[in-house]
């Protein structure tokens, strides 16, 4: 065997064993999801969590989110406070315990807790292992006890450094994230942390969170004493609602169940599951036991009333969802997750209870509410009839041809790689940017398809409707992965598909446009990374010898700045079009991957990006006209 060859050794010595909480520095994907920006975030949630578990177990009613000015984090509950006494095995503090030993807490024989988020003893010490620092201070039996940690590690024992009221219980956290760990300019977003603590709140009847940002003083308070009903009602403020909300409790064999279910008038689907307070992203047997029960509950009912006849077939689950917004929310002694990230749950029998409560009370509501339960299976009427037309739309779209590839359209100006990871879409806005975009690319892994003109707003129509206009139908064949029911990303022919229009009103609209249709229609190309924005340049700047882009007012000023020259003596363009650029130009600032600035679209909370499309795009215009106005000063990039 060749020494370039040689096997790598493998025995005793090369077996390592990560002690105390360097697993999870080590391998921070499996604790917190990874080390990016929602990572980050997780670090939060896994600390309030604990808080909210102190709720659940009628312990606590306030807590409290601070982002202090340096971006560490301060958690503050008035719940029992973490145990401060000898642990009898670890002969330490529980609190040291519980804040440096994975698999230590309260949670597992269910006397501390009936119901609760956390279930591994793994987040808050997680959360201490990737901090630069925490500290942890426990009101309890009339003391205020404290330990400071750095790197997951103790710097001293824990200390009584005060006396307190024996009436006063609770635990103040505070912790830095690790720069070792999470890397770059990353830090706390105020949008994604109030979006989670209003769900938080939401599903917590009762609890007030309390959450400030001291590097900007914005602060938010949430308080919400009709729960998850309070939830749909403010999902649907913007929509025109075809019933009250129904919301129905029950606990069997010390599981509770709770939904809350109304139906309105638009044509997408709202439901969001949650287990122990915790959004189950992925859902889980609850959000299958949900719909299964409305599926049958309305066939069951429309055969009784006469609304649907014996040559009818019964509604499909798609049928039945159009319209609807609906929150599950469960509470197990015991849930079983698919992962420590806790995005969907496991537990077979929560599909039959959810099945069985959601049903009987949806059943009894469609009964006594007869107005209501004839509007409800007329929208699932409307919604087959439209879901068949649909149906044979898309199978014109996405037919094959004979040489048993996706026909695409005629427009679309493909590249020559085939490896999808390696190659890219932009969707540009008119034929005159689609030109300088065809002629400035790399044409070995850029496609270009333009389009004619603003898309169907596809937040006001039906899919078969959708399926009638030739630019939807244009995207749907470039990018090969179909769309409703086919909906397939393994057929995506782009790793990266890019939206680039012009930086105007116009330009502005028809992005948002094609978002809407992409949430909507396509939501796993957004959440599996796919779908980008352009930045195009605003200005073109010139001083002697030197031609300078500028991407904002800002750089424009620094640049003028830098230059030190008198205005008169820069020549500066401002770019209203992609179309006003040559070729070389738009491939210098806007397609070069070695230049350009792409912002990768994410959705950090898809009910409150539902709620925002439903109000930008939907046909409530009061709800718009308050938005504009009360975000008109913080617009970039218009043009009037």
């Amino acid at each position: 065997m060749t020494e370039e060859h040689k096997p790598l050794s493998y025995s005793a010595s090369d077996i390592q064993v990560l002690e105390g909480l360097e697993a999870v520095r080590r391998r921070p994907g499996m604790y917190v999801g990874g080390t990016d920006l929602k990572a980050l975030h997780h670090l939060v949630y896994e600390v309030v969590d604990n808080s909210i578990d102190e709720a659940l177990a009628g312990s606590c009613d306030r807590i409290e989110v601070i982002i202090n000015p340096d971006s560490s984090v301060t958690v503050i509950d008035n719940g029992r406070g973490i145990p401060v006494d000898i642990h009898p095995q670890m002969k330490k503090p529980a609190l040291e315990v519980v804040m440096t030993v994975l698999h230590a807490g309260g949670k597992f024989g269910g006397g501390s807790y009936k119901v609760s988020g956390g279930l591994h003893g793994v987040g808050v010490s997680a959360v201490n292992a990737l901090s630069e620092w925490c500290e942890v201070e426990v009101q309890r039996d009339g003391q205020r006890h404290f330990q400071r940690y750095q790197r997951g590690y103790p710097v001293a024992p824990v200390a009584v450094i005060g006396k307190a009221s024996p009436k006063v219980t609770g635990t103040k956290t505070t912790f830095k994230f690790d720069p070792e760990i999470f890397k770059g300019e990353m830090d706390f977003r105020f949008d994604t942390l109030v979006q989670r603590f209003r769900e938080m709140a939401f599903v917590t009847r009762g609890v007030t969170i309390y959450f400030l940002d001291r590097r900007t003083n914005r602060e938010m308070t949430f308080y919400f004493e009709g729960g998850i009903t309070s939830f749909v009602r403010y999902l649907n403020r913007n929509r025109e609602n075809l019933h009250a909300v129904v919301h129905t409790e029950k606990e069997q064999e010390g599981i509770t169940i709770e939904a809350a279910i109304q139906y309105t008038d638009v044509y997408s689907e709202s439901v969001y599951a949650f287990a122990n307070t915790i959004n189950t992203i992925d859902g889980g047997t609850h959000l299958t036991g949900l719909r299964a029960a409305l599926t049958r509950t309305i066939n069951d009912y429309a055969r009784r009333a006469g609304l649907l006849k014996d040559a009818d077939t019964n509604f499909s689950g798609d049928d039945t969802r159009e319209g609807l917004t609906a929150i599950i929310s469960v509470k197990h002694p015991d849930p079983q997750f698919e992962s420590q990230t806790k995005v969907k749950l496991m537990n077979p029998e929560v599909q039959t209870m959810a099945q069985q409560v959601v049903g009987d009370a949806f059943s009894s509501f469609l009964e006594e509410n007869p107005s209501a339960g004839k509007a409800i299976v007329q929208k699932c009427l409307t919604s087959a009839r439209a879901r068949d037309a649909a149906r044979k739309a898309r199978d014109l779209v996405i037919r094959k041809s004979a040489l048993e590839s996706l026909t695409l359209p005629g427009k679309l100006a493909d590249c020559s790689e085939r490896d999808p990871e390696k190659t890219e879409m932009y969707i540009v806005e008119g034929e005159s940017a689609g030109g300088s975009a065809k002629q400035g690319r790399d044409r070995h892994f850029q496609a270009i398809l333009p389009l004619r003109g603003k898309i169907l707003n596809t937040e006001r129509a039906r899919l078969d409707k959708i399926l009638a206009n030739n630019e939807v139908k244009a995207l749907i064949s470039a990018l090969g992965v179909g769309i409703g029911d086919s909906f397939d990303l393994s057929g995506l022919r782009y790793g990266r598909v890019i939206v680039m229009t012009d930086a105007d009103v116009d330009g502005s609209h028809i992005r948002t446009l094609l978002l809407t249709f992409f949430f909507r229609y396509m939501m796993p190309l957004i959440e599996e990374g796919h779908l980008y924005i352009a930045q195009p340049p605003l200005y073109r700047m010139a001083y002697k010898n030197q031609a300078k882009y500028a991407y904002s007012d800002a750089e424009r000023d620094a640049l003028l700045k830098a230059w030190d020259a008198p205005a008169d003596k820069v020549s500066m363009s401002r770019y209203k079009g992609l179309g006003e650029m040559n070729p070389q130009q738009l491939w210098e600032t806007t397609m070069d991957p070695a230049n350009r600035t792409l912002l990768l679209v994410t959705i950090d909370d898809a009910a409150e990006a539902d709620r925002t499309f439903d109000m930008l795009m939907g046909s409530a215009v009061p709800p718009r006209r308050r938005f504009i106005q009360t975000h008109a000063r913080d617009v970039r990039n218009l043009d009037v």
